[in-house]
C-alpha cells in the first residue's frame, strides 16, 4: 500500500475516532489547541496563500467535532494563530505550539488535536513532509510519541 493511501486510511480512521469522542471534546483548551494545530498545518511551509486559508477554514467549519464551538469563534482563533505564523514564522510557531500544549493535561484531547492535524493535513490529498513535521512537533509539545500516529 502506498504511503499516501496509508495516510488517507489513517485520516479516515482518525475522523471516525474523533466523532466517537465528540462529546468529550468541549474544553477551551481543546478548542484553542485544535485551532492552533490547524494554523500550524496551514502554514507548515512558511506561507499561507488565500486559497489554502479558505480551504482550511472550510474544513474547520464542516468538521463535526469542531461544531461543539461557535464557527465565528473558531475562525477568529484560527486567523489569530495564522497571523502570528505569517508575521514571523519561527517566533509564531513557538507561541502557537504553546497553545497546542495546553491540551496536554487530558490525553484524549491531546490525541484528538493530533488527529485533527492529520485530518486537516491530508484533506487536500497531499499530507506533505512539512505538514508531517509540524504535526510531529505538536506530538512532542503534547508529550505524545509521533510513532503512535505513524509520523
Amino acid at each position: 500500500m502506498a504511503l499516501w493511501d496509508r495516510f488517507k486510511e489513517s485520516a479516515s480512521t482518525m475522523q471516525t475516532q474523533l466523532l466517537a469522542k465528540k462529546n468529550d471534546l468541549k474544553s477551551g483548551a481543546f478548542r484553542d489547541a485544535s485551532m492552533a494545530m490547524c494554523a500550524l498545518v496551514a502554514a507548515a511551509d512558511g506561507t499561507v496563500d488565500p486559497s489554502e486559508r479558505r480551504r482550511v477554514a472550510q474544513l474547520i467549519s464542516t468538521n463535526e467535532v469542531l461544531q461543539n464551538f461557535p464557527a465565528d469563534d473558531l475562525q477568529r482563533r484560527f486567523d489569530d494563530y495564522l497571523d502570528k505564523l505569517t508575521a514571523d514564522f519561527d517566533f509564531g510557531k513557538v507561541s502557537v505550539l504553546q497553545e497546542v500544549a495546553k491540551a496536554k493535561k487530558k490525553p484524549a484531547e491531546a490525541r484528538a488535536v493530533i488527529q485533527i492535524g492529520i485530518v486537516i493535513g491530508g484533506a487536500d490529498g497531499d499530507f506533505d513532509k512539512t505538514e508531517q513535521a509540524v504535526v510531529r512537533e505538536a506530538c512532542y509539545a503534547l508529550g505524545l510519541a509521533p510513532s503512535e500516529f505513524d509520523l
